[in-house]
């Protein structure tokens, strides 16, 4: 499997562009921004973009769908159903982030309603780019639609923002619920295996093992109830 990672948007997200080395199919996960930049690199090094596939709706994982959806119309865009009103949502998102009308453009966050999708992820399903087969598993609670893209014989999980390196997903914002996503992460990413590599929305690369042995949020270091480390 060929990664590539983007940095993108004022809120540091972790875009990626995933290729099968054999057949230069790809993928571009939650692309946060950047898309004349990401387009370039799929363009320079021959891959066919089949879909812009989306962990979840947030804006700084989807703000740039529309404009690489504009540069590779053929690109299908994939969601969980759950997600959909967050989806189209997006022009509304930073207003419930507490940011002011007023101050949206000078801080790059005035955005079109995204293009439509093209379908929902099911949960369990196969998707294959290439000879790579991702299992899409839902993982609601940072989002009521989130879904991880688990790649087994890779050992390898995109994980957006469920699960980071010494830190979980917020839940904070309209639609979390920090129960469910824990309940996500104990359930349905730590099962795939302590050798998995973890590829997180934001921050460094870390593994399963790393963060069910060290992560405070996993080891009942940090009480989420109570808010405060025991």
């Amino acid at each position: 499997m060929i990664i590539e990672t983007f940095i993108t948007s004022p809120f540091q997200q972790n875009t990626r562009v995933l290729a099968c080395a054999e057949t230069r199919r790809a993928v571009c996960v939650d692309p946060g921004d950047s898309a004349p930049k990401i387009a370039d690199y799929i363009k320079r090094n021959g891959f066919d973009l089949q879909a812009i596939t989306l962990t979840h709706a947030h804006l700084d994982h989807i703000g740039g769908v529309s404009g690489l959806h504009a540069l590779h119309p053929q690109a299908e865009i994939l969601l969980h159903k759950d997600d959909e009103q967050l989806y189209y949502g997006l022009p509304e998102q930073p207003l419930f982030m507490g940011i002011p009308r007023q101050q949206l453009k000078a801080l790059g966050l005035e955005y079109d309603v995204p293009p439509p999708l093209t379908r929902h992820w099911r949960d369990g399903e196969i998707y294959a780019v290439g000879n790579l087969s991702f299992k899409i598993l839902h993982c609601p609670g940072h989002t009521p639609g989130h879904v991880v893209l688990a790649e087994e014989r890779e050992r390898k999980v995109f994980s957006g923002d469920c699960l980071f390196a010494g830190s979980i997903g917020r839940t904070d914002l309209p639609g979390g619920d920090s129960e469910q996503l824990l309940d996500s992460i104990n359930d349905v990413i730590l099962p795939l295996g302590d050798d998995v590599t973890v590829y997180s929305g934001h921050g460094e690369d870390t593994t399963i093992e790393r963060e069910r042995m060290t992560n405070p949020f996993l080891t009942g270091a940090y009480q989420m109830s109570r808010g405060k480390f025991s």
